[in-house]
């Protein structure tokens, strides 16, 4: 969750690494890549307004970028809360997304079309979702549950109960393991690259984060 303008900053930087996004700002002609983009940008803004910042003006800026962020989610599909997806965030393709929003996912999450994620006995609690979790087209994780970290989840599986085993690769109808292959070679680890960068410039913060408006 942002708790500061410093964590704000580096959610930023992070999930724009994660989608491959060279441009620090969505460029005037549209594609996917720009529109989510301008998504999670648009995510993370409305994210450190509603839990970093309280004056009036704070609050009219956080309603526009509401509002904003709200035409997005019907244009995109995306049904996805503030809140739920910690940095690192990269939406795959467009929707339908469907994410509970007392869900709670971990840094790097690459997430597919059509995936569902959520509970039968709303408003139940949702699943938990470790770091580094790839999401394939079509899965549905559904219910109280929990996934480890560097689970790699296969094309249009039904998840229902937890797999707390590290590193590994899920898949089917009900889920169940099929590999000990994980999500490592799934894309990337965004975050794990950023603190690197800072470790080995010995500064406070990237070189590469961006400056929010």
């Amino acid at each position: 969750m942002i708790k500061s303008k410093e964590d704000y900053k580096f959610y930023l930087a992070a999930d724009r690494l994660a989608l491959a996004i060279r441009h620090k700002r969505p460029r005037i002609y549209v594609n996917f890549e720009d529109e989510t983009w301008r998504f999670e940008r648009l995510l993370r803004k409305v994210e450190y307004f509603e839990n970093c910042r309280n004056n009036p003006l704070d609050k009219i800026v956080c309603l526009h970028a509401k509002f904003s962020l709200q035409k997005l989610r019907l244009k995109l599909g995306f049904a996805i809360s503030c809140n739920v997806f910690g940095p690192g965030l990269s939406i795959a393709h467009g929707g339908p997304i469907i994410v509970h929003p007392k869900t709670v996912v971990g840094e790097n999450c690459r997430i597919d079309r059509c995936v569902s994620i959520g509970s039968i006995h709303y408003p139940a609690a949702a699943p938990r979702i470790g770091n580094n979790v790839f999401i394939g087209p079509g899965a549905v994780i559904d219910g109280d549950i929990e996934i480890a970290d560097g689970i790699a989840i296969g094309a249009n599986s039904y998840v229902n109960k937890s797999f707390k085993e590290p590193e590994i690769t899920i898949a089917g109808c009900p889920a169940k393991k099929i590999s000990d292959k994980g999500s490592r070679d799934c894309w990337f680890r965004a975050t794990e690259i950023l603190r690197k960068e800072t470790a080995d410039a010995h500064i406070d913060k990237p070189k590469t984060l961006d400056e929010p408006e």
